[in-house]
C-alpha cells in the first residue's frame, strides 16, 4: 500500500474535477484511483480504522494545511488553483516536500511526518508522540476554519474562554466581554483582583490567512489601552501578524501580547477549550518494587 505522500496525487486527481466532496466519499474515490485491493481495503489498525483511510485522511489534511485544497464546509473539500498547479506540475506523483517548498514546513515541523521506512527507527514512545502530534495539527486547523465560519461575537467570547482557563480572571473568573458598537477598540476586559486594580484588556479579531494584522492595527489597539489609562493587552487573530507589527510591539513600554491563529489553535487545545478527548491511552511499565 502507498504511504501518505503517495495518496496526494490521487486525492488531487479524484478533486480535478472541481466537484466538492466529502470525506467519506473521498475514501471510496480515491480507493479506486489508487486501484487498493480488497486485501489492502481490510487492513485494519489498532484504533479500529482502515489503514487506507487513515492515510488517505492525512494526505488530505497535508493538502488543506499547505493551502491545495480548500474545507468549504466541515468535512468537505474543494480542489483550489494551487492545488491544479501542483497536479499539473508534478505529473510523476506530489511528494511532502514539494507541497512545503517555501520553508514554512507547518506540516512537517509541528507533525514530524515520517516516511514508511523511517518509522521503523522511532520507538513505540516516539511513535505515539509523533502520532499525538499530527492529529493535533490536523485538529488546530479546523479548529481556526471553525472559528472563522463563526461571526465575531463568538470569537471575542471562545478568546475569552481561553484565557479564563489558562488562568487569567483570578479565582472569580473576572473576564468580561466588551465587544460589540461602542467597545472603544477592546473586545474584552480581564480584572485580575477583586477590586480591578490590574486588568489586561483584549482584542480579538476574525481573519482570513491571508488578511495579515499590520502595524496600524495594532497601533491603534494600543492607542485603546492609552485611552482607557491600561498598560497591558492581548491582540489575537486566526491570521497572522506582519514583521513589522511584531517589531513595533517590542519597541513600546506598553505590554501587547501577539496570538496568532496557529499559536491560538495550539493553545485551544492545550487547555480543552473547543475540544474533547477522543482518546486516552494507558502507557506502563513495569513495577520493579514488585520484583524486589
Amino acid at each position: 500500500m502507498p504511504t501518505w505522500e503517495g495518496f496526494l496525487s490521487p486525492v488531487l486527481h479524484v478533486l480535478s474535477d472541481e466537484q466538492q466532496r466529502g470525506r467519506r466519499e473521498m475514501g471510496h474515490l480515491v480507493a479506486e484511483q489508487v486501484g487498493l485491493t480488497d486485501e489492502q481495503l481490510s487492513e485494519v489498525l489498532a484504533s479500529g480504522q482502515t489503514k487506507a483511510n487513515n492515510r488517505i485522511g492525512w494526505a488530505l489534511s497535508a493538502l488543506a494545511l499547505s493551502d491545495a485544497i480548500d474545507r468549504p464546509n466541515r468535512g468537505h473539500y474543494v480542489i483550489n488553483e494551487r492545488g491544479r498547479a501542483l497536479l499539473a506540475d508534478h505529473p510523476e506523483g506530489l511528494t511532502e516536500r514539494a507541497l512545503f517548498p517555501d520553508g514554512r514546513k507547518r506540516w512537517k515541523a509541528t507533525a514530524a511526518t515520517p516516511t514508511e521506512g523511517s518509522e521503523t527507527e522511532l520507538d513505540p514512545v516516539e511513535q505515539i508522540d509523533q502520532g499525538v502530534r499530527r492529529f493535533n495539527a490536523d485538529v488546530a486547523a479546523q479548529l481556526i476554519d471553525r472559528i472563522r465560519a463563526q461571526d465575531s461575537a463568538f470569537l471575542e467570547q471562545a478568546v475569552l474562554d481561553l484565557l479564563v482557563a489558562m488562568g487569567y480572571g483570578g479565582a472569580e473568573k473576572q473576564v468580561r466581554r466588551l465587544g460589540g458598537s461602542g467597545d472603544g477598540g477592546v473586545d474584552g476586559v480581564i480584572d485580575q483582583d477583586a477590586l480591578g486594580l490590574e486588568r489586561v484588556y483584549v482584542q480579538a479579531k476574525r481573519y482570513a490567512t491571508d488578511n495579515t494584522v499590520g502595524r496600524e492595527t495594532i497601533q491603534a489597539f494600543v492607542g485603546a489601552l492609552h485611552g482607557r489609562q491600561a498598560s497591558r493587552g492581548i491582540f489575537i487573530t486566526t491570521s497572522r501578524f506582519t514583521q513589522h507589527a511584531i517589531d513595533y510591539v517590542s519597541t513600546i513600554p506598553t505590554r501587547v501580547i501577539l496570538v496568532d491563529g496557529d499559536r491560538l489553535a495550539r493553545l485551544m487545545i492545550q487547555y480543552g477549550v473547543g475540544v474533547q478527548t477522543k482518546h486516552t491511552y494507558r502507557l506502563v511499565e513495569g513495577d520493579e518494587g514488585f520484583f524486589e
